[in-house]
């Protein structure tokens, strides 16, 4: 089974890349190849609204996102995460969401692989919330299987979101914190490698 990790972050190589990489290493512990891809270390021009991806399921910019669609049609399961840029993703992550068309417009290329979603934020636990929401709506626009991580115990999160806020101070100030510092999206983070290779077991991957 292939797990493909696509971070959205505008800073490779931090907390957001942590964060899918924990999800990364556990889908490999349990079995699954993968690889993680920053999408800051490409080059990805923006989507020109020619419309040529009406009639075919490829794109008439020439870039590195030609590489990436091999490595998407390749993969069986592909998680994005993205920092939380004002209630939603990052615009790099939402550039390449835009560039993914031609999967669409003909036929629907990912149908039936596995995806999830990741995202980083500054309050504690939450406030990532529209940053999920528009990772499955992309999933779904593509059919395919969203996987929500829920590891065994009380509910602490909506999702796997790593938090950089670490509480207030006795003056009532924000304190903060690195979000690898967040034990619960990590958490959440982990299951979500571990529950994307168990359903990709389950479906046949």
């Amino acid at each position: 089974m292939k797990v493909l990790g696509i971070n959205g972050s505008h800073r490779p190589g931090k907390g957001t890349a942590a964060l899918l990489k924990a999800a990364l290493d556990a889908a490999a512990e349990a079995g699954a190849s993968t690889e993680l891809v920053e999408l800051a270390q490409l080059d990805i021009q923006f989507c020109i609204g020619c419309n040529a991806c009406l009639g075919r399921t490829s794109c008439t910019l020439s870039d590195d996102m030609n590489d990436l669609y091999e490595k998407m049609r390749d993969a069986d399961a592909i998680l994005l995460a993205s920092p939380d840029y004002f209630g939603t993703v990052s615009a790099r992550m939402k550039n390449f969401m835009d560039r993914t068309r031609p999967f669409h417009m003909v036929e629907n290329v990912l149908k039936g692989k596995l995806g999830g979603g990741l995202a980083t934020a500054g309050l504690n636990n939450c406030g990532a919330e529209g940053t999920l929401e528009l990772i499955d709506h992309w999933l779904a626009t593509h059919e395919m299987i969203a996987v929500h991580p829920r590891p065994k115990g009380p509910v602490l999160a909506p999702g796997a979101i790593a938090t950089g806020f670490a509480g207030l101070d006795e003056e009532g100030r924000p304190q903060w914190r690195s979000v690898k510092a967040d034990p619960i999206g990590f958490d959440l983070a982990r299951q979500m490698g571990l529950d994307v290779v168990e359903m990709g077991t389950r479906l046949g991957y």
